[in-house]
């Protein structure tokens, strides 16, 4: 009997050995497979923001095309609420920009030289006079002085893309793109599926040590020198709170732009009321 259950005490102790190496066998392979899918998986989703880059970049008409303009004039109508008056934003490389409108006989001047100094007026709340932009205000010009957008050499501009995937907008198939800028900010792109055209735009906006969300919708677009852009802008808090509303009507590429005119401005002439 004692032989019996010693025996026994073996081979239950051989079958637990066996079980338990059968187990570490299990857990090393997990461990040394789990890299290679989470590699695999990263490397899919690389390749598939790149894919979605690639026909964006195509549908507005090229990189190429994009790197040739090296200034740019836009001019049209925008609205704030019943109000409604014209503008016209300049740009040119690198980072410049001058945006001159006028609303009810009163003129706003905002201006970005392209390294660190802006100057805003705000005739509105009683400041003719051209002033230095606030750290947030500079901020935000920067982002938008940017004549290719965030998207457009991203690496290089220390911004992330990741493709958060397809949904729907209203009726269309959308392919939802993630950007985290190199100062942490996020925002989101939606692109149509079929035309690769941008459709909105959401993300943050600092106003007054605050952030506020804001939407963007994009349409209309029309094609100049063989580049489309869109001529219909709509942004505000929410599709349904939008609070402005720009209607392009002229895109002039590769104007002759003084460089005098992205330095500070003189206080704007006011138009007769």
């Amino acid at each position: 009997m004692l032989v019996v259950k010693r025996a026994m005490r073996c081979s239950a102790s051989t079958s637990a050995a066996t079980i338990n190496s059968m187990r570490l066998k299990r857990v090393l392979l997990a461990l040394l497979v789990l890299p290679v899918a989470v590699l695999l998986q990263a490397s899919a989703g690389a390749q598939n923001v790149d894919e979605i880059l690639s026909k964006v970049l195509a549908a507005r008409g090229g990189l190429a095309k994009i790197r040739a303009i090296h200034s740019e004039r836009v001019s049209g109508k925008i609205s704030f609420g019943d109000m409604t008056g014209p503008f016209v934003v300049e740009f040119k490389r690198p980072l410049k920009m001058h945006m001159q409108l006028t609303i009810q006989n009163q003129t706003l001047v905002r201006v970005y030289d392209g390294q660190s100094e802006g100057w805003a007026n705000n005739p509105f709340a009683g400041k003719a006079n051209p002033e230095p932009m606030s750290e947030d205000e500079l901020k935000n010009i920067a982002d938008e002085a940017d004549m290719d957008g965030p998207l457009v050499d991203h690496k290089s501009k220390g911004n992330k893309v990741e493709l958060v995937g397809k949904e729907k907008l209203n009726d269309k198939d959308v392919w939802r793109v993630k950007l985290t800028t190199k100062n942490g900010d996020v925002r989101f792109y939606l692109f149509d599926a079929n035309s690769f055209l941008l459709l909105k735009w959401e993300g943050k906006r600092r106003q007054n040590g605050q952030e506020l969300p804001v939407e963007s919708f994009f349409s209309d677009y029309h094609e100049v020198g063989g580049l489309k852009f869109a001529y219909a802008i709509d942004s505000g808090s929410s599709a349904t709170e939008i609070e402005q509303k720009i209607r392009i009507e002229k895109t002039e590429l590769n104007p002759n732009l003084n460089d005098a005119d992205f330095s500070k401005p003189a206080t704007p002439a006011q138009p007769p009321s």
